[in-house]
């Protein structure tokens, strides 16, 4: 749903259902070949009981977050490797291994993301990044004499 709220908030479409490539379209109506998503699957995740209840579902919410306005970024989405329940995200990160090194599982309030830990940016702009000056400097004008 994120995905295809970003395309209204960039202001490519108005609407989901406009955006063809989307994911709306694809849950909206499925497709009965070279399906993109495990339709019967999604729906077992999500706890419907049948598909019609998840395209209605599905609708509701991108509704209800284009009539609110609630198109802002969500860093939980865009930010992360995996989202989810604990034992999900910590499932990624022992099958991801090494290339996992570096990021922690965090809660997020409705599950937990893996990410890597935010840090700020600070510059040290002490003496020792000062500017070094003439000390390190080679004059290229400057022939020398080289004896063969």
């Amino acid at each position: 749903m994120y995905i295809d709220l970003n395309v209204v908030r960039a202001g490519v479409v108005n609407h989901p259902s406009e955006w063809v490539t989307g994911g709306y379209n694809e849950i909206q109506a499925p497709r009965r070949k070279c399906a993109l998503i495990a339709y019967g699957r999604l729906q077992s995740l999500l706890g419907f009981p049948t598909y019609d209840d998840l395209v209605a579902a599905h609708k509701r919410w991108l509704g209800e977050a284009l009539r609110d306005g609630t198109l802002e970024r969500d860093g939980i989405w865009t930010e992360s490797i995996a989202v989810g329940r604990r034992v999900f995200v910590e499932t990624v990160k022992r099958q991801l291994g090494v290339r996992a090194k570096g990021r922690k599982v965090f809660d997020a309030g409705v599950g937990c993301e893996l990410r890597e830990s935010t840090t700020e940016y600070i510059v040290d702009s002490d003496a020792e990044n000062s500017d070094i000056g003439l000390q390190n400097a080679f004059f290229w004008d400057t022939n020398v004499g080289i004896s063969s």
